[in-house]
């Protein structure tokens, strides 16, 4: 098993930060994996991308020129990777600031509102980690539970007030329905 991820959108949008988790809940389960962060100088507010390779074997290249999966946080994320996704992939839309449709009809599209998710929980910060969550429940990549213990160790680290409301983004996220 190889599955391969392109997280991206604007700096400050969190998308190397949910990379990385995928990345420390994929070793936590013993699983090879690479990560590969891409931002332009300006960071928060340009551009930036990561590619995420988990494997049950060595990886060889932590490129993705076809990712299995691709979140696209903005309209230029949209444009600028949808074309690299494999058929019969899954693209992950956020739909409150991606407002153009993808011209692809050979894989699957899920439209989340994580910016409204986030929102309602009270949580705005926490589109990123609803997002992950999203992500989780339809790829089965990682286990929740996995996940939800980097989330703990990473915010724990940074603030114990901040793990209780990104616990809350990644469950939103994890039981979603369109």
């Amino acid at each position: 098993m190889l599955t391969k991820t392109i997280i991206s959108g604007f700096g400050g949008q969190g998308v190397l930060f949910m990379g990385y988790c995928l990345t420390a809940a994929a070793m936590q389960e013993n699983y090879y994996t690479t990560y590969l962060p891409s931002y332009g100088p300006e960071v928060r507010g340009g551009t930036a991308n990561c590619t995420v390779a988990i494997s049950d074997e060595e990886i060889a290249s932590p490129v993705a020129s076809e990712p299995d999966f691709l979140i696209a946080m903005n309209n230029p994320s949209l444009l600028r990777f949808q074309a690299h996704l494999i058929s019969d992939g899954v693209l992950f839309i956020n739909s409150d600031l991606v407002d153009i449709e993808p011209h692809r009809d050979d894989v699957t599209v899920l439209k989340i509102p994580v910016v409204s998710i986030a929102q309602q929980i009270g949580n705005p910060r926490g589109m990123n980690i609803v997002m992950l969550g999203a992500l989780l429940t339809r790829t089965r990549l990682i286990e929740y539970d996995s996940m939800e213990k980097i989330i703990r160790k990473v915010f724990a680290e940074k603030s114990e007030k901040l793990v209780a409301p990104n616990l809350l983004a990644l469950q939103a996220g994890y039981e979603w329905k369109e």
